[in-house]
């Protein structure tokens, strides 16, 4: 079976959703005629027409509250929106707007829109464009959070998207686009909001999701050779959150290691811990622990960058770690 990467899974699911549905059209900054921020659009132009693959002024609030408006009327937009950083200008029209509509109309209006953003660090593009929103997008009621992390979910999560009656955010993190991996059949895709066990094992849960999966997946890998079997967890889905398959997981290693890239304090971290503390305490045979993001915003030199981040040598540290302690005795909860 040929690879693909992560930009073309992406821009194949735009194109069939394009020819699936006439109501659906892709509006953003540069999607058109510069191809995309990061390519994936390209060529979709000349395809599809100015009607369809629409170029904006520079105002996130502008053309993502237009996206509102043609969902409202029963069009199926994807906007895009440059980098997450961007989608700050936006937050009146995301959070006000697009989530609170069915709630304060009494279920009498649907915003079927879905909204697309790179997100992330590893490019050198400092603390304007490189952070992880995505703890924030999972706080508001009304949304749907995505953040695929594997080349099928790249593929396939977008329809999942468009057939959904609310608004979903989509995050693509920028280090994901040039990876390659092989394409699996649509069949085997979970569910847009279940969470994905992504490497079986008894010893440890690594619990994650979006650019950090591959993180998790390499040091589960090298944990294998030092005779430790840690289990994965892809949660790919941020709100709602599949707390079942977290604590499934947590039930049979007994032990958790939340690795987020965005920053720990009030984050996505802290929702899985909290949610592990509260409902799976007696299951744990260790403290729980979380390895994110330096509390500081991204920089932009390329060796303070990577210590900003987490890094598949940490995280096999501290699954070591918790091991040890476990197996002496001295991370026992009970």
């Amino acid at each position: 079976m040929d690879k693909i990467t992560f930009r073309e899974a992406f821009k194949a699911a735009l194109v069939e959703a394009l020819n699936d549905d006439s109501r659906v059209f892709l509006i953003g900054e540069d999607v058109g005629k510069y191809g995309g921020c990061y390519a994936v659009s390209k060529g979709l132009l000349d395809r599809f027409g100015a009607q369809r693959i629409i170029d904006t002024p520079l105002s996130e609030s502008g053309f993502v509250g237009a996206g509102i408006g043609a969902a409202i009327a029963g069009m199926r937009p994807i906007v895009e929106i440059m980098t997450v950083n961007f989608s700050l200008l936006a937050l009146d029209q995301i959070i006000n707007n697009a989530a609170t509509l069915r709630h304060m109309s009494g279920g009498q209006i649907s915003v079927p829109l879905v909204i697309r953003m790179s997100c992330g660090a590893g490019k050198q593009l400092a603390a304007q464009h490189s952070h992880s929103f995505e703890g924030l997008y999972a706080h508001i009621p009304g949304l749907k959070v995505l953040y695929p992390g594997t080349i099928g979910d790249a593929r396939y999560m977008l329809k999942m998207a468009l057939d959904d009656p609310d608004p979903v955010i989509i995050f693509e993190h920028v280090m994901l686009y040039n990876q390659e991996a092989e394409l699996p059949e649509k069949h085997s895709i979970a569910p847009m909001k279940k969470a994905v066990i992504r490497r079986p094992g008894g010893d440890l849960s690594i619990i994650t999701w979006g650019g950090c999966l591959y993180k998790a997946m390499d040091a589960a890998q090298q944990l294998e050779t030092l005779g430790i079997n840690a289990e994965v967890v892809d949660l790919r889905c941020l709100r709602p959150l599949d707390r079942e398959t977290i604590l499934d997981s947590v039930r049979r290693t007994h032990k958790a290691l939340i690795v987020d890239e965005s920053w720990k304090s009030g984050g996505m971290s802290a929702e899985v811990s909290a949610t592990i503390a509260e409902l799976g305490l007696y299951y744990l045979d260790a403290p729980i622990n979380r390895l994110c993001g330096v509390e500081v915003p991204i920089p932009y030199a390329y060796h303070l960058e990577q210590a900003s981040l987490p890094q598949v040598a940490q995280i096999i540290a501290v699954a070591k770690q918790m091991m040890e302690s476990a197996e002496s005795g001295q991370g026992e909860l009970l």
